[in-house]
């Protein structure tokens, strides 16, 4: 058995990774490959930082395309073979004309959810705008979809599997950028690389919209390094690059942001 307290000491979403415990107990018991059920980046996140120092047992997270956010974990003992092609997810394509009657995401979330299917069997949906939608879903569910979803507003749809090649994916829009700074402080580093003022963004840091790694973080003097992520809610994200020390000692970063 898994030290099951010592993992959840300290984590947000006790819950998600009490499950994602009890199934990797599952996997080291049977010597099988493991499925969960899709989580949120921070979800992911926390799971995989408890899991980081067991030897026993070892996880991949893929969520039907590399910049996917909603993801599923295989989960094994670390004596077997795995990668994400062992990861079972499967796209659907949500066909209707949306043209007098658009829909956005969630209304299509709301139409998937109103099946009676619990968020956690659905990673992300990508809209098409009148032409319908694209979702990734659990793969035992592909039938019960394509029976139970019928419609979405007022428009009639019509549920089919796709191969995850068709996928439309929008590359996000980045932009890279270097800034010069005296400390490698949040504050610091996130409001150059969001483009604000840093009393505004200390105010996002303490009322808790900012994440670190997908770790709230409401300190900012908090210290981030090369290859930090920096989220907050509805702006966007912020990967810290390379980071080398001026001749007056200063911090010259470079930063690209996602948009």
């Amino acid at each position: 058995m898994l030290p099951k307290e010592d993992l959840l000491k300290g984590v947000e979403n006790r819950d998600s990774v009490i499950r994602v415990i009890d199934q990797a107990d599952q996997a080291i018991k049977t010597w099988e490959v493991v499925m969960t059920d899709f989580y949120s980046p921070p979800e992911i996140a926390e799971i995989q930082r408890s899991f980081a120092r067991l030897t026993d047992v070892q996880m991949v997270a893929w969520g039907g395309y590399p910049q996917a956010e909603r993801q599923r974990l295989a989960i094994a003992r670390s004596e077997l073979p795995l990668d994400i092609d062992q990861v079972e997810v499967v796209a659907l394509n949500i066909a209707g004309n949306f043209l007098f009657d658009p829909a956005n995401h969630r209304d299509f979330l709301g139409a998937i959810l109103g099946t009676g299917i619990v968020r956690e069997k659905v990673g992300d949906i990508i809209v098409l705008g009148e032409r319908g939608a694209q979702a990734i879903v659990v793969t035992d569910l592909v039938e019960f979809f394509q029976a139970s979803l019928t419609q979405v507003r007022s428009v009639p749809v019509k549920v089919q599997p796709i191969p995850l090649s068709e996928l439309k994916i929008r590359e996000p829009k980045k932009k890279e950028l270097t800034t010069v700074e005296a400390s490698m402080r949040l504050d610091a580093i996130a409001s150059a690389g969001f483009g604000m003022s840093r009393s505004k963004m200390a105010d996002l840091i303490s009322s808790g919209d900012v994440r670190v790694n997908w770790k709230d973080i409401n300190s900012t003097s908090y210290t981030v390094k090369p290859g930090d992520l920096i989220a907050i809610r509805g702006k966007g994200r912020v990967e810290v690059g390379e980071m080398m020390v001026t001749k007056k000692d200063r911090y010259r970063v470079q930063l690209t942001r996602f948009v």
